[in-house]
């Protein structure tokens, strides 16, 4: 954010005197049902709150949208820029569904994450996002499950995880569980800078400050292009690898999903390889982001976590896909740790045409419009008075003659962690089968203990997908054997 500044200089100097002047002829806007939360200012909007904000956006927006009366706010920026930020269940649907054909990524999108992602499956739209989806969802049935949980999962929790955790806990060593968690997910393969720096372009009061930086080869924009070189030059190389394995091998034992696209005719290696890394942050980054802050909420709610264990001992006979599919507490208790931290915290789409949505909300061609998972699970009125307590028990039903547990799930447009309508989330059962693998592998033997002061509390940070600021310091704790 260094040379952001930097850049931004002249226009910070000189944002105190329009401050100054503005401040006695304050606008509202008519179209924000909080319009009086924001100072709003001609030419600037509310340029001088958003750079207040710049390092907790998410908290702020999320702030603004339980202000308001129908959770929907319309925020100006710097020369006439609107956005509409929305938590009502009724606008989700609306966007996500009923108008999908109306909210697409949009070219804010494509361009901001375009080095990174490229024409892959989360920045795509139109017929090239159909194809891609369409040849995705072949991967997501429960035979390629199964395999994935007993075979994938299981080596790199037995052989890499468990091992790490093991020594810590006789050293009795500090570790930086989201780090683990991260390489254990991500296999290493990625630096986080890229996803950071790529996200940074969206709090850019103008897209000309980093397309600047990226023309002069300076700054985050430098690093950038060095980090996405690396990821892009490492996916380029399993592609390669997967095309002489086909080519020596007409019929693989079991198709995955680079095979799919290969075979189906797109043999281009820059979009093959965009799909490669668009799987690789969608499938590994956000996993570890919802286990990073399960496992602090765990430590908040030790009567939480003697369930899962209960729970975890009770299926522990059973083969490994059949104890993780039926864990019903602990799927439960990742349902309500990600309403507290959605590993998408916000997600936005650009308007094709004008709109109004059903709280109304004038949407204009263009605009974009970003519905907030983290502010949704903070409303009072979608989870009741005490939605500040972690309480898993919110998402079950008991049985009144067998006194088991069954889940319930909320409408996706209430609890949109997963996206919903036609671009929900293809991985959700897989990654669901994986959390709770990882979960069930490592409290069987381990308990998690964060380092903290006294009432200490990590920070939420946001890049592209949900962080602890500065990592989550942990001890390992062998557990004593139980019967």
């Amino acid at each position: 954010m260094f040379e952001f500044s930097l850049l931004l200089s002249p226009f910070l100097f000189i944002l105190p005197l329009l401050f100054f002047f503005f401040s006695f002829i304050r606008t509202k806007s008519p179209s924000s049902p909080s319009a009086s939360a924001l100072k709003c200012y001609p030419i600037i909007g509310s340029s001088l709150e958003i750079l207040a904000n710049l390092n907790r956006r998410i908290q702020w927006t999320s702030d603004l949208i339980r202000a308001s009366p129908s959770a929907t706010v319309v925020i100006h920026r710097f020369l006439g820029t609107r956005v509409v930020l929305t938590g009502n269940p009724s606008n989700v649907q609306h966007i996500l569904k009923t108008h999908f054909h109306n909210y697409h990524k949009g070219q804010t999108f494509a361009i901001n994450l375009s080095d990174f992602l490229g024409g892959g499956i989360f920045n795509a739209d139109g017929d090239n996002w159909k194809f891609q989806r369409q040849v995705s969802s072949h991967e997501f049935n429960t035979k390629s499950l199964r395999k994935f949980i007993e075979t994938v999962v299981d080596a790199e929790l037995s052989d890499r995880l468990i091992p790490i955790l093991s020594m810590a806990a006789a050293n009795n060593s500090v570790l930086d569980f989201q780090d683990i968690l991260q390489r254990f997910a991500f296999d290493n393969i990625c630096k986080i800078a890229f996803a950071r720096i790529s996200s940074e372009r969206f709090s850019s009061i103008r897209p000309t400050v980093w397309r600047l930086k990226r023309l002069m080869g300076v700054g985050s924009e430098k690093r950038l292009k060095l980090a996405v070189g690396e990821v892009r030059e490492f996916a380029k190389n399993i592609i390669r690898e997967k095309k002489e394995e086909l080519k020596h091998k007409s019929s693989l034992d079991s198709t995955d999903l680079l095979s799919r696209f290969l075979s189906s005719g797109h043999s281009d290696e820059d979009f093959v390889t965009d799909i490669v890394i668009s799987f690789i942050l969608a499938g590994r980054d956000t996993t570890s982001a919802a286990l990073t802050w399960f496992f602090w909420l765990l430590f908040k709610n030790p009567d939480v976590e003697d369930q899962i264990l209960n729970e975890i001992n009770e299926k522990s006979e059973l083969p490994v896909f059949d104890e993780v599919k039926d864990m019903i507490y602990t799927h439960a208790s990742l349902c309500e740790s990600m309403r507290f931290y959605p590993p998408v915290p916000a997600d936005s789409k650009e308007a094709v045409s004008d709109d109004v949505l059903p709280d109304g909300t004038v949407v204009r061609k263009g605009m974009r419009v970003t519905y907030h998972p983290y502010a949704m699970g903070r409303l009072e009125e979608l989870w009741g008075s005490d939605w500040p307590e972690f309480r898993p028990e919110r998402w079950l039903q008991r049985d009144p003659d067998t006194g088991k547990w069954s889940f319930v799930a909320r409408d996706p447009y209430t609890y949109p962690v997963f996206q919903a309508g036609p671009r929900i989330c293809l991985g959700k059962e897989m990654a669901f089968l994986q959390m709770k693998r990882v979960v069930a592998g490592v409290l069987r033997r381990f308990q998690v203990v964060p380092v903290v002061e006294d009432g200490g509390e990590p920070v939420f940070t946001a890049d592209l997908t949900a962080k602890m600021k500065g990592g989550f310091p942990v001890r390992i704790v062998e557990r004593a054997y139980r019967e």
